[in-house]
């Protein structure tokens, strides 16, 4: 009985296939691109960035979205993230990033969960790209009008 349960284990553990993941980079930089590029910065920051399958240019990244986010809270609009980290400096951001509770869609919450050093790597990449493009549209109130396209939500 023994030897029948280890021969039906055993091939489960030797034909499991083991699925290629790609290295955390080391260097601050690279770590922030890597953050930036798989924590889903890009899907609201970078215009056009999910609609091309993550095939914009770096240099577009971050730089915001004229796309609106409506719902009950009103229309808010992902913010150019180069514009608004060029004049703050790694410890602003860092308090930023854990006190923040922006309007939805935005996950401040995952913002909250990450390490220090992941926030760091965020902002010295971000920095390193250096300011582009041009802010946001503003928010806009519950009832009012938006003339861009939005997502709505119930």
């Amino acid at each position: 009985m023994k030897f029948r349960l280890v021969c039906l284990v055993f091939p489960l553990l030797v034909a499991q296939p083991t699925l290629a993941t790609p290295e955390r980079p080391r260097d601050p930089i690279a770590l922030g691109r890597y953050l930036v590029q798989t924590a889903g910065c890009n899907d609201c920051h970078s215009p056009d960035y999910v609609q091309q399958g993550g095939n914009t240019p770096e240099s577009t990244w971050l730089t915001g979205d004229a796309l609106g986010w409506s719902g009950p809270w009103g229309t808010t609009y992902a913010t150019n993230l180069r514009l608004f980290m060029a004049d703050r400096s790694e410890a602003e951001w860092l308090r930023h990033a854990r006190s923040m509770k922006p309007r939805p869609p935005m996950p401040w919450f995952n913002l909250h969960a990450m390490s220090d050093g992941d926030l760091r790597a965020i902002y010295r990449y971000v920095k390193n790209a250096g300011p582009a493009g041009n802010p946001a549209p503003a928010f806009v109130p519950p009832g009012q009008g938006v003339s861009g396209p939005v997502v709505r939500f119930p």
